[in-house]
């Protein structure tokens, strides 16, 4: 039978209300229909990972799946309820935010490790000069990079404040919360191009080894679609997310509206 697990509950942060993605920001976002900035997808995905990490623990942070789609805007100050039930080792899980509901996921804890061969995944550097996104950004097949990201000390600890997160692992055993991989996925996009206000819609994630505090993370970017649909235009990207150059420590495809259709359109 299924079991319901216990709802995680957290006070929804915006933690990008100053980036350059503009959907963050109330008064453009309000713009485009909403009530206000959107708190990021990826940290939205981050508090739906508390509960298959405080599930499985290490186990997950080294070889879990995790998937999640974006459904409904999460905002600033708003209570987003975490809801998960197990059912033959599946969580299914969904955030409720304002009685509406706003995400959707899965988690898993695979029995091995996939093999991933990281000479599969061209190494290429972030674009030297960004210019401003158009369909052509995203070439279907073209390889892209990001610059390396690293969250040491203090960056890590304001990292778990600002996701809410306050499982003693992290600290206790020196590791990165994989909403940083999120993170990094994200940055795919923005250091690639100049984007106006886009949306990130969903994410599949498959943990390949702990992140450790401090390490060097970058991604190697394959975009897999690129296509219109309701007025929108989506990217769709698979990636190999590397620490120190070295070590693969998730396989991601990550999902965005790199042209929401009010820009399309103009």
């Amino acid at each position: 039978m299924p079991n319901r697990l216990e709802t995680y509950r957290v006070e929804a942060y915006n933690t990008a209300k100053q980036s350059e993605n503009k959907m963050h920001d109330d008064n453009v976002a309000r713009r485009f229909g909403f009530s206000g900035g959107l708190v990021p997808g990826v940290d939205v995905f981050a508090y739906m990972m508390h509960v298959p990490i405080a599930r499985w623990g290490r186990d997950f942070l080294s070889r879990g799946l995790v998937e999640a789609r974006f459904i409904k805007p999460v905002y600033d100050g708003e209570t987003a309820d975490v809801d998960a039930t197990e059912h033959n080792g599946l969580l299914t899980i969904e955030v409720f935010s304002r009685t509406e509901l706003c995400a959707t996921g899965t988690a898993s804890l695979p029995t091995a490790v996939p093999a991933v061969s990281l000479s599969e995944y061209l190494e290429v550097p972030a674009a030297a000069e960004r210019k401003p996104v158009s369909p052509a950004t995203f070439e279907l097949g073209k390889w892209l990079g990001t610059t390396p990201r690293r969250w040491a000390g203090q960056d890590a600890a304001d990292y778990l404040t600002d996701v809410r997160e306050a499982d003693p692992i992290f600290a206790r055993e020196g590791l990165g919360h994989p909403g940083l991989i999120q993170r990094v996925m994200n940055r795919v996009l923005v250091d690639n191009t100049i984007l106006g206000p886009w949306i990130h819609v969903g994410s599949r994630m498959q943990l390949l080894s702990a992140v450790r505090t401090g390490d060097d993370i970058t991604a190697r970017a394959k975009v897999t679609a690129n296509y219109e649909k309701k007025g929108h235009r989506f990217v769709e990207l698979d990636a190999l997310v590397v620490a120190n150059g070295t070590t693969p420590i998730a396989h991601c495809q990550h999902t965005a509206i790199y042209q929401p259709r009010e820009q399309a359109a103009a």
